[in-house]
């Protein structure tokens, strides 16, 4: 009898928010931040099989939450909201987290078969006992959130997230701002 199979792999991006805020001390007036928070939440679902003397514990499927689920937005205390000046560094900043969102969309694909393939690399294992199962899932999750291929393509969202941003900032000429005058 063969016990290891062929996982599913679903993954998925959370819900995002945004938060606007105004930190007490002074910023650049002229730029903002943007301060994200990337989630990468892994869901082991495991096939266990009894055997003799024990039980054949074995990845069935993989739940993946992979994304940004929180912007947080900081403006100058200088700029009133609502004003021109607010609402251009504002508007500055959105393109800002578009870019997260959309390298996240980019890259749906290379997270599934980066995903699957470390899936497909997690071997069942055997354990004498019950109460030795969910110790092995916390080590098969270890193993799939360890494994190269996991790891390199969040390392490739994160400079693909650097390297578009930097494009926007380098882009942008302050011509809104100056519209402000």
């Amino acid at each position: 009898m063969a016990y290891k199979k062929i996982p599913a792999v679903y993954i998925n991006v959370p819900d995002w928010n945004k938060t606007i805020v105004q930190p007490r001390h002074e910023m650049d007036k002229l730029h903002g931040n943007v301060v994200a928070t990337m989630v990468d939440n892994y869901q082991i679902n495991a096939d266990v099989v009894p055997v003799d003397g024990g039980f054949c514990v074995g990845l069935k499927s993989v739940n993946a939450v992979v994304g940004y689920n929180d912007f947080v937005v900081n403006i100058d205390i200088r700029n009133v909201p609502e004003t021109c000046e607010y609402n251009a560094v504002l508007a500055h900043e959105d393109k800002h987290i578009k870019t997260y969102l959309s390298v996240i969309d980019d890259f749906k694909g290379e997270l599934q078969k980066s995903v699957y393939s470390a899936a497909q690399s997690v071997m069942p294992q055997f354990v004498k006992s019950r109460d030795m199962i969910d110790s092995v899932v916390d080590d098969m999750n270890m193993q799939l959130q360890s494994h190269p291929d996991v790891v390199l393509v969040k390392q490739k969202i994160f400079a693909d997230v650097e390297i578009k941003n930097k494009q926007i900032d380098r882009m942008e000429s302050g011509e809104e701002l100056k519209k402000c005058k």
